[in-house]
Protein backbone atom coordinates (compact mmCIF):
# COMPACT_ATOMS: atom_id res chain seq x y z
CA UNK A 1 0.00 0.00 0.00
CA UNK A 2 1.54 3.49 -0.34
CA UNK A 3 1.20 6.41 1.72
CA UNK A 4 -1.73 7.91 -0.37
CA UNK A 5 -4.09 5.20 -0.27
CA UNK A 6 -4.58 1.47 -1.27
CA UNK A 7 -2.29 0.15 -4.60
CA UNK A 8 -4.21 0.19 -7.72
CA UNK A 9 -5.74 -3.23 -8.83
CA UNK A 10 -6.06 -4.97 -11.85
CA UNK A 11 -7.40 -8.58 -11.63
CA UNK A 12 -8.23 -10.33 -14.83
CA UNK A 13 -11.52 -12.42 -15.50
CA UNK A 14 -9.69 -15.50 -15.61
CA UNK A 15 -8.08 -15.15 -12.33
CA UNK A 16 -11.38 -14.55 -10.25
CA UNK A 17 -12.74 -17.92 -8.27
CA UNK A 18 -16.44 -18.71 -8.83
CA UNK A 19 -17.94 -20.15 -5.50
CA UNK A 20 -22.02 -21.57 -5.16
CA UNK A 21 -23.96 -19.65 -2.79
CA UNK A 22 -25.50 -22.30 -0.06
CA UNK A 23 -28.72 -20.73 0.14
CA UNK A 24 -29.59 -20.86 -3.58
CA UNK A 25 -28.89 -23.65 -6.00
CA UNK A 26 -27.85 -22.26 -9.49
CA UNK A 27 -26.00 -19.02 -7.85
CA UNK A 28 -22.42 -18.64 -7.93
CA UNK A 29 -20.15 -15.76 -6.55
CA UNK A 30 -17.14 -14.51 -7.67
CA UNK A 31 -15.29 -11.67 -5.17
CA UNK A 32 -13.59 -9.30 -7.95
CA UNK A 33 -12.60 -6.56 -5.39
CA UNK A 34 -13.00 -6.27 -2.04
CA UNK A 35 -11.10 -5.77 1.68
CA UNK A 36 -8.72 -7.82 0.98
CA UNK A 37 -7.25 -6.40 -2.11
CA UNK A 38 -7.26 -2.60 -0.21
CA UNK A 39 -10.37 -1.36 -1.58
CA UNK A 40 -10.86 0.61 1.57
CA UNK A 41 -14.98 1.52 1.20
CA UNK A 42 -16.69 -1.01 -1.19
CA UNK A 43 -16.46 -4.93 -2.36
CA UNK A 44 -17.74 -5.51 -5.71
CA UNK A 45 -18.66 -8.79 -6.76
CA UNK A 46 -20.48 -11.07 -9.79
CA UNK A 47 -23.20 -13.49 -9.20
CA UNK A 48 -24.95 -15.59 -12.27
CA UNK A 49 -27.84 -17.05 -11.92
CA UNK A 50 -29.02 -20.33 -13.87
CA UNK A 51 -31.69 -20.87 -15.68
CA UNK A 52 -34.69 -21.99 -13.24
CA UNK A 53 -32.41 -20.87 -10.24
CA UNK A 54 -34.34 -18.87 -7.40
CA UNK A 55 -32.83 -17.23 -4.42
CA UNK A 56 -34.81 -17.41 -1.46
CA UNK A 57 -36.23 -14.49 0.31
CA UNK A 58 -33.72 -12.95 1.97
CA UNK A 59 -32.24 -9.30 4.23
CA UNK A 60 -29.22 -8.21 4.02
CA UNK A 61 -27.45 -5.89 6.73
CA UNK A 62 -26.20 -3.38 4.29
CA UNK A 63 -27.36 -1.77 1.25
CA UNK A 64 -26.05 -3.22 -2.11
CA UNK A 65 -26.25 -1.82 -6.05
CA UNK A 66 -26.47 -3.99 -8.64
CA UNK A 67 -25.97 -3.85 -12.52
CA UNK A 68 -27.29 -6.51 -14.73
CA UNK A 69 -25.00 -7.62 -16.96
CA UNK A 70 -26.90 -10.47 -18.79
CA UNK A 71 -30.29 -12.63 -19.61
CA UNK A 72 -33.37 -11.65 -18.11
CA UNK A 73 -34.84 -13.06 -14.10
CA UNK A 74 -37.17 -11.73 -12.03
CA UNK A 75 -36.15 -9.68 -9.04
CA UNK A 76 -39.01 -9.05 -6.11
CA UNK A 77 -38.48 -6.75 -3.51
CA UNK A 78 -40.87 -5.88 -0.88
CA UNK A 79 -44.06 -6.79 -2.24
CA UNK A 80 -43.54 -6.28 -5.99
CA UNK A 81 -41.81 -8.49 -8.66
CA UNK A 82 -39.78 -7.13 -11.68
CA UNK A 83 -38.00 -7.95 -14.49
CA UNK A 84 -34.62 -7.23 -14.81
CA UNK A 85 -32.27 -7.12 -18.01
CA UNK A 86 -29.11 -6.24 -19.44
CA UNK A 87 -28.28 -2.39 -18.55
CA UNK A 88 -30.94 -2.38 -15.72
CA UNK A 89 -29.83 -1.03 -12.45
CA UNK A 90 -30.99 -1.68 -8.70
CA UNK A 91 -30.46 -0.31 -5.36
CA UNK A 92 -31.64 -2.71 -2.54
CA UNK A 93 -31.58 -0.57 0.88
CA UNK A 94 -30.20 -2.16 3.89
CA UNK A 95 -32.84 -4.54 5.57
CA UNK A 96 -34.76 -4.61 2.50
CA UNK A 97 -37.03 -8.61 1.76
CA UNK A 98 -35.65 -9.20 -1.40
CA UNK A 99 -35.15 -12.43 -3.79
CA UNK A 100 -34.42 -13.74 -7.51
CA UNK A 101 -35.74 -16.20 -10.01
CA UNK A 102 -34.81 -17.01 -13.44
CA UNK A 103 -37.57 -18.45 -15.32
CA UNK A 104 -35.57 -18.13 -18.76
CA UNK A 105 -33.39 -20.92 -20.43
CA UNK A 106 -30.59 -17.98 -20.58
CA UNK A 107 -27.80 -17.38 -17.53
CA UNK A 108 -28.62 -14.05 -16.03
CA UNK A 109 -25.45 -12.40 -14.49
CA UNK A 110 -25.18 -9.18 -12.23
CA UNK A 111 -22.78 -6.78 -10.65
CA UNK A 112 -23.27 -6.43 -6.94
CA UNK A 113 -21.46 -3.69 -4.87
CA UNK A 114 -21.60 -3.71 -0.90
CA UNK A 115 -19.43 -1.81 1.34
CA UNK A 116 -17.38 -3.34 3.41
CA UNK A 117 -18.75 -3.96 6.52
CA UNK A 118 -20.22 -7.14 8.22
CA UNK A 119 -23.32 -8.13 6.42
CA UNK A 120 -25.95 -10.43 8.16
CA UNK A 121 -28.15 -12.29 5.76
CA UNK A 122 -31.67 -13.20 7.60
CA UNK A 123 -33.74 -16.16 5.49
CA UNK A 124 -37.10 -14.83 5.41
CA UNK A 125 -40.47 -17.40 5.60
CA UNK A 126 -42.83 -17.01 3.10
CA UNK A 127 -46.21 -16.22 4.33
CA UNK A 128 -49.17 -17.99 3.27
CA UNK A 129 -51.96 -15.70 1.89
Amino acid sequence: MSDDGPDPLVRRSDAVEYESVGAAAGLSKGVLVDADDGAPNFALRRFTLAPGAEVPRHTNAVEHEQYVLAGEYVVGVDDEERRVSAGDSLLIPAGTVHWYRNDGDREGAFLCAVPNSDDEIDLVAETSE
